[in-house]
């Protein structure tokens, strides 16, 4: 097993004759190569939870639209770093081979960078996210309070991001982390498609900023309620303003920014 993180020795700017021993995450290439036949990319990862990125990330990708559409992932050594050979249908193949090439290769980032087409904010072709269930300001700050303790590689080597689920309530129920954090939202939306969860209404909490491709991902995940420790971008903004998404960002422990969708919110 690929360790996830590795104890460097280093010294302090102003001592250094005193040795202090450290934890770095460590980052893989891993290559994505669908049915045998056609090599997708080379995403740069945290090497855990693979099949679990593999779901999430071919449903943001729009590779696959039901978990089933995946028949089978095998996760194999290649010369540096693991190779995702990921069986998908018929049909998802053809679709696949019907994309223009990927410059995929070498990042931890987003599915738009290396694409040719960046999705207009109207044209998600999903429609706007439904006011019928609401979720209560507690169970945000519940989550929020919470969401330290379950980052449990962010907490030995203090450079990862973290994605997380939390029900309704605010009680945490999965997190996913990586050095990406494109990457720890896929793992996660892919290990609620495998647990069969994914339909299920709650709380999307991100440590990271809420950029444009993150909204994309939440949004074809069905995600209604997304709160970001750090800010949105503009263009994130109108497309959860778009969606009815309610969007809650720049969020700490004693103070958050609702951006939009504040009518799903009660208790305020």
């Amino acid at each position: 097993m690929t360790p996830l993180f590795h104890t460097r020795k280093v010294t302090s700017l102003d001592r250094p004759a005193e040795e202090v021993a450290l934890n770095i995450a460590d980052e893989v290439p891993v290559k994505l190569v669908f049915n045998g036949i056609f090599p997708y990319g080379v995403m740069m990862l945290t090497p855990d939870h693979l099949t679990d990125f593999v779901f999430g990330y071919c449903l943001t990708e729009r590779i696959i639209e039901r978990p089933e559409q995946i028949k089978s992932v095998v996760v194999s050594d290649g010369e540096d770093g693991p190779m995702l050979d990921v069986s998908v249908s018929g049909d998802c193949l053809s679709e696949l081979l019907r994309r223009r090439p990927r410059a995929q290769t070498g990042h931890s980032g987003c599915g738009i960078c290396g694409g040719d087409d960046v999705p207009s904010v109207d044209m998600t072709g999903q429609s706007p996210f439904p006011l019928t269930t609401t979720i209560t300001s507690a169970a945000i700050r519940r989550a929020l309070h919470d969401l330290d303790r379950w980052q449990e590689l962010n907490a030995a080597t203090h450079m990862v991001h973290g994605a997380a689920w939390a029900s309704r309530e605010g009680e945490i129920l999965l997190i996913r982390e990586d050095i990406g954090r494109h990457n720890a939202l896929d793992k996660l939306i892919g290990a609620r498609m495998c647990g069969g969860s994914l339909s299920e209404d709650g709380i999307c909490l991100l440590t990271s900023r809420y950029s444009y491709e993150m909204a994309l991902k939440t949004v074809r995940a069905g995600m209604m309620t997304v709160v970001a420790v750090s800010a949105p971008t503009e263009r994130a903004f109108r497309l959860a303003e778009r969606m009815n998404q309610t969007l809650i960002a720049i969020a700490r422990h004693d103070r958050q920014f609702v951006f939009c969708g504040g009518a799903r919110l009660t208790g305020r």
